[in-house]
């Protein structure tokens, strides 16, 4: 590393010192909404209440947030079927993460949260935890980190790589500290040749692109066969917002309103007590928020918008009759694919970058996105060239082209085999890391 770069990796680190009282009050306000946030806090700040480790056995995984842990599962399965006895350092930072990544501990594994990038905490926590080896999940690069690492001869390892433009130029903005923790991971393997490509320009040692690790999810049976039960009883098709982010629930419910309006006559039968008509019958609404906080938030929106709700976690068989059915569940994805004919891709309508539409299309549901997908913007571009997905310029648009669809039901049954079949040709990434692994896993 140069003097240059050392020198802002040195001001990077006392940026991090200082802001450590700031970090601890977002966790105490985020741990209003989701106390998860308020456990084992000294954690982050590398303080362990677990007993420190006396040997180098531990393989550490790194998947921040609830995503990249539901990709962590899959790539430890596929570990653990070649090497049974591998213990797992577990780490992540959101709540939703560590909640859903309790579910992937074996017995003599530990779970503990991601050290916050300060030189003292990572030092605190590669000391205490001895890892063999780190592999860390799709973008998660931490210069502290990496040095950390590079200091104590443990080798870091990005699986699922993935690095959008938008991150490319941010990245490329701060080159002098980014370059150099990208340079120092002893390998790299991308979702796609743009992913490679833009990780490249950062001097990452990119040598291998195996896809995504998503397409080797087998989606919950099941959750699939309650999902198509649950829709044929209802006797009508289903329109899902699938992983909402906040601004777009409302959009969607005022075309939705919009749509109820130009389609029935203000003399209609059914009425509501305002002398509004009710919302157009011939598809039931399915609301999926991406975050669990939100859950409430959301059904109060629906209500202002004078809709009624049923929520999932008050109904144990199927939703009640209501306007809008709620998906107030976490790990239930499969289940709400599988109930809808068509999704409204959640995070592409505003400029949030996308969610992730392999399940959807592994479940068979043809998908609707906006304009901003570039967060997975390779996936997106093939599920709509395979006929998986179609995408349009606004949440308008999206409903006009989910309502076309739900009336002809050839297109739909059309569009939700392309999505099975686009799935199943891309599956392949997690045996293809397992053994680029090998040398890195060998006793």
């Amino acid at each position: 590393m140069g003097a240059a770069s050392l020198m802002i990796r040195q001001l990077y680190s006392l940026f991090m010192w200082a802001a450590q009282p700031f970090l601890r009050r977002k966790l105490r306000r985020r741990g209003l909404a989701e106390p998860g946030y308020l456990d084992a806090v000294e954690e982050r700040f590398g303080h362990y209440t677990q007993a420190a480790e006396s040997t180098s056995d531990l393989v550490w995984v790194h998947a921040v947030s609830l995503g990249e842990t539901r990709t962590a599962g899959i790539l430890l399965a596929a570990l653990r079927a070649r090497w049974p006895g591998l213990r797992i350092l577990l780490t992540h930072g959101t709540a939703t993460g560590r909640a859903e990544g309790a579910g992937l501990l074996r017995a003599g594994d530990v779970q503990v949260w991601q050290p916050w990038d300060s030189q003292a905490a990572v030092a605190r926590f590669f000391t205490h935890f001895k890892p063999r080896l780190g592999l860390l999940l799709e973008t998660e690069v931490w210069p502290n980190t990496v040095a950390g690492a590079q200091a104590r001869g443990v080798p870091l390892v990005l699986v699922n790589a993935r690095l959008s433009d938008k991150s490319l130029q941010q990245a490329l903005r701060i080159a002098r500290l980014s370059r150099p923790a990208y340079a120092a991971l002893a390998a790299v393997y991308a979702q796609s040749e743009s992913d490679a490509q833009r990780l490249r320009a950062l001097g990452a040692p990119v040598q291998g692109v195996f896809g995504n690790l998503k397409f080797d999810a087998a989606p919950d049976p099941a959750q699939q066969a309650l999902g198509r039960q649950w829709r044929q009883a209802l006797g009508r098709p289903v329109l899902m917002l699938a992983s909402s982010r906040e601004g777009e629930e409302d959009d969607f419910l005022k075309q939705i309103t919009a749509l109820a309006l130009s389609t029935r006559a203000p003399t209609a039968p059914e009425m509501r007590a305002d002398g509004e008509p009710a919302p157009a019958a011939d598809f039931q609404i399915l609301i999926v928020p991406r975050h669990p906080q939100r859950f409430d938030e959301v059904q109060a929106l629906v209500e202002k918008h004078g809709l009624t709700v049923s929520r999932r976690s008050s109904q144990a068989d199927a939703p009640a009759t209501a306007d809008v059915w709620l998906g107030d569940s976490l790990g239930e994805m499969a289940l709400y694919y599988a109930m809808s004919d068509v999704a409204l891709l959640g995070g592409s309508f505003e400029a949030l970058g996308g969610q992730n539409l392999i399940e959807a299309a592994a479940c068979g549901c043809p998908v609707i996105m906006g304009p901003h997908t570039f967060n997975f913007a390779e996936v997106a571009e093939l599920a709509e060239a395979a006929g998986a997905a179609r995408r349009v310029s606004d949440m308008a648009e999206a409903v006009r082209a989910a309502r076309a669809m739900l009336s002809r039901p050839s297109a739909q049954q059309a569009a939700a085999a392309a999505g099975r079949q686009f799935s199943a040709q891309h599956r392949g990434a997690a045996a293809n890391t397992v053994q680029a692994l090998a040398p890195f896993l060998k006793a």
